[in-house]
């Protein structure tokens, strides 16, 4: 049965990137199926309707032989603008998307998430909820909603949080993966801080798996593409064209403006490049889905394997080749000049995939450690060269000491269309605690000096701001904790404001100097580090100070648990 995929896109940036994920996806299938058939592969992202009826008639999967009448995106688009929707409804993929499926208004969250969220987001509730239900009802199994949208605006940011919590209470069973665009430091929303804060705390709490993605890091893999290209004319080498697409003009373009964005900088940033980098990152990552493979991977599994702990499941991301667009087939997709891919070998896959210039937000894979990767290659890849592969990546990165095996790997058997292979990796990593840390500095320059809070305050308590700082500090702290000391911290009694390390235990050598007494007196004050609750055993691990002995000093209180029992019996000391 096939897993179906609703894609929620909202505001401007979101809207942008689906409607070249959709171009896209319509090439990848138009590649493969050359007989134009709706199998269970294309029923993931689309319907297949007859127009003819004015309540288009569904028309089921069947035994996959059922030809293409009419697709429907399996899609829901928002936006406080009209522009953005109503160019795509205007362009080439206007069939594409079901008038029912759209929320629109006129006048914009004004770039601040609390207006989006607390004003668009309780006005227009029962209508987002209406808009769902609909692409819900026609899955047979619904398995995620993909959230396409922006931190730095009002609208992505503010109504897309509001939605991700409204189909977290109505679809709990249902997996929620955000694709949330960052600002950069450069970014001309003077209040995106403010915006990215109030919306990761959110994210953090009611997403199931995010993948960040920053506008500077694509702008310079857009850069590194494009430079390569003029180098190549220069030395007569062949390269994938990088913005040549049988649905190239999908590029959405807003009245008077030269390219996709919005903004002081568009004449500059390639921005339906920058958004078709994304579009493929997706289509990697959902190709298990909709292909046949030696080793499918599905959404689930990446939730189960890559995130150890609750709340920290902000996924990095990066891709081999780097693609912006599909590259042009003729005939089989299949066979390409293979003196045209980048990169050039099967091994070279797995290294880009580590280096600073394939990922999509601005860290070194290899600096920080990591919790956990997935690997998902796509191509006709033997399961040894994978194997062996991964094996030659895990020396370069720091695991977890106790988890020094947590790889998945997924291999679908259809690469992209123009080449012979491709890879994602997605990494549960501590680096995005950098990512966290610039957006905080650039909220405290604004916030320490109370600046465009009466804006906010409008439309929510002043307490909310605080509060989303305290969420982003605790989540930079969680992170900081893995990457000093392999766990995450303690339940927060017990943390203090410089440290996520509790009060230390005294060593077995400390207990036999001490006497029952004062030991019972030590364990009083700080919580006990041995008892098991009601209960009281020795050597209980649920306790958090247990967790912080050394593997000496843990036997050595086991050996002394005629201490433990005497100290327990005694009354508690008067000293």
């Amino acid at each position: 049965m096939p897993r179906e995929l609703i894609v929620v896109q909202v505001g401007q940036c979101g809207n942008q990137i689906g409607s070249i994920f959709w171009s896209e996806a319509l090439n990848e299938h138009a590649s493969y199926n050359k007989k134009g058939q709706f199998d269970a592969g294309t029923s993931v992202l689309f319907r297949n309707v007859d127009t003819r009826f004015s309540d288009p008639k569904e028309i089921p999967v069947g035994d996959g032989t059922a030809p293409v009448k009419t697709l429907r995106a399996r899609a829901v688009l928002v936006d406080m603008e009209e522009g953005v929707v109503n160019e795509l409804m205007r362009g080439p993929l206007r069939d594409l998307f079901d008038s029912r499926q759209l929320i629109t208004d006129v006048s914009g969250s004004g770039n601040n998430w609390a207006q989006g969220y607390n004003d668009y987001g309780v006005r227009y509730r029962d209508q987002l909820l209406e808009k769902v239900r609909r692409p819900v009802e026609h899955c047979d199994s619904l398995q995620s909603f993909f959230f396409l949208h922006s931190l730095g605006g009002g609208t992505g940011s503010g109504t897309g949080c509001y939605l991700l919590q409204l189909l977290e209470h109505a679809y709990p069973d249902v997996y929620r993966f955000v694709t949330a665009v960052f600002p950069s430091e450069d970014d001309d929303v003077i209040t995106s801080p403010y915006n990215s804060a109030l919306a990761l705390r959110v994210l953090k709490e009611h997403a199931s798996c995010v993948l960040p993605i920053a506008n500077d890091a694509l702008i310079k893999m857009t850069n590194a593409m494009t430079a390569k290209a003029e180098v190549s004319q220069q030395l007569g080498r062949v390269l994938p064209p990088q913005s040549v697409s049988p649905w190239e003009s999908v590029s959405v373009r807003a009245p008077g403006r030269p390219g996709l964005g919005r903004g002081r900088k568009t004449h500059k940033h390639p921005f339906s490049k920058m958004n078709g980098i994304v579009a493929n990152l997706l289509l990697d990552l959902t190709s298990s889905m909709r292909f046949e493979g030696t080793l499918n991977i599905d959404l689930n599994e990446i939730t189960t394997n890559l995130v150890p702990y609750p709340g920290l499941h902000f996924l990095l991301s990066s891709m081999s080749p780097i693609n912006s667009h599909s590259a042009p087939t003729r005939g089989d997709p299949k066979k390409v000049d293979h003196k045209a891919m980048l990169p050039r070998g099967f091994d070279q896959l797995f290294s880009d995939v580590l280096s600073p210039a394939h990922q999509v937000i601005n860290i070194h894979p290899k600096a920080s450690t990591c919790m956990a990767t997935a690997f998902i290659v796509r191509g006709d890849a033997a399961i040894a060269d994978v194997t062996r592969n991964v094996a030659r990546v895990k020396s370069h990165l720091k695991m977890l000491r106790w988890n020094e095996d947590a790889f998945k790997v997924g291999i679908c058997d259809t690469p992209p269309a123009g080449h012979k292979y491709s890879l994602l990796s997605l990494s549960n990593s501590c680096g995005v605690r950098d990512l966290l840390h610039q957006i905080q500095t650039r909220f405290h320059k604004l916030y320490d000096r109370k600046a465009h809070l009466h804006h906010y305050t409008r439309y929510m308590p002043a307490g909310e701001i605080h509060a989303a700082d305290e969420a982003l500090t605790s989540l930079i702290a969680e992170y900081t904790c893995i990457e000093e000391h392999q766990v995450p911290p303690p339940p927060k009694h017990t943390i203090n404001s410089t440290s996520c390390r509790p009060p230390a235990a005294p060593a077995a050598s400390e207990i036999l100097r001490l006497g029952a007494g004062r030991i019972a007196h030590f364990y009083d004050h700080h919580g006990g580090c041995m008892g098991s609750g009601a209960g009281g055993g020795v050597g209980d691990r649920g306790n958090v100070h247990w967790d912080w002995l050394s593997s000496v000093d843990r036997s050595s209180l086991l050996c002394e648990a005629r201490l433990h029992e005497l100290f327990r019996a005694r009354p508690r000391p008067l000293i």
